[in-house]
């Protein structure tokens, strides 16, 4: 593996029960400071790429490697090596209401780093950083269920922001967002970039590699890579996209005269 390779893996498949295929032979390389789109129709298999990469699955086959070391059930079970890697990586859920779960914004930032076991006082400085700078501190005695999607977001972000982890592995981060806060999460993926973060984002939302990345895979509706490349060369594939069921034929009628074009989701 090379030095600045973050994540490697060859062939790996992960079925979620007997011929129930979630990914299938994914080769897929990620270096330092890379910030990647995995792009994909629902239910091509992206959020669950992504929880392998953040060590919550283990593959069924092949080969995963992080940081030049096997991820595996075996390594997974070490708590040294495991929290060594869980100090590294992040993930923020899709879903908001899935990642957060405890009675106050606060106890939500500050449960990862009590967990890796920073001090108290340490831990104080991480939350009150983290919250002060997402402008959520007004709300840190609020209960998270009673947010606004936007704001559960942040707070998702934030949890993981106390780490400051070296990987930030986002899953469809603007999904059930208003504009002004997706345009808010865009400009967050782009200062993780200008700070040298590795980023991965797994995404049907075509603006975000658009605006915020170099580097795209695309996953097909078989649970293998399509195909990967450069972003400008990936979103200007019309016949990709069109296989990978990110852009359709949308029927409009115009004086009368139905018509079909490309109906592109940025």
């Amino acid at each position: 593996m090379e030095n600045n390779c973050v994540f490697e893996l060859r062939d790996v498949s992960f079925d979620y029960m007997e011929n129930v295929h979630a990914i299938e032979s994914i080769d897929l390389k990620i270096h330092k400071g890379e910030t990647i789109a995995i792009l994909g129709a629902n239910g091509s298999g992206k959020s669950t790429l992504l929880k392998l990469l953040d060590g919550l699955y283990a593959p069924n086959k092949g080969e995963f490697q992080a940081f030049g070391s096997i991820i595996n059930e075996t390594t997974l079970r070490d708590k040294k090596m495991a929290r060594e890697f869980h100090r590294k990586v992040g993930l923020v859920f899709q879903d908001p209401d899935v990642q957060l779960f405890l009675p106050t914004v606060w106890d939500e930032v500050a449960f990862a780093p009590l967990q890796m076991g920073l001090p108290k006082q340490k831990v104080t400085e991480v939350v009150s950083e983290a919250l002060t700078q997402l402008e959520l501190y007004h709300l840190k005695d609020r209960a998270p269920y009673h947010l606004s999607e936007g704001e559960k977001k942040k707070v998702s972000i934030a949890s993981v922001l106390t780490l400051d982890p070296e990987v930030w592995l986002m899953d469809e981060p603007t999904a059930s967002l208003d504009p002004r806060t997706q345009g808010w999460v865009i400009d967050f993926i782009l200062e993780l970039s200008e700070k040298g973060k590795t980023t991965v984002i797994a995404t049907h939302d075509l603006e975000i590699p658009h605006v915020a990345t170099n580097v795209c895979y695309v996953l097909g509706q078989d649970h293998k890579i399509l195909v990967k490349g450069s972003t400008h060369d990936i979103l200007n594939r019309e016949d990709i996209l069109l296989q990978a069921n990110l852009i359709h034929q949308h029927r409009h009628v115009h004086a009368n005269v139905a018509h079909t074009h490309k109906h592109w989701h940025y």
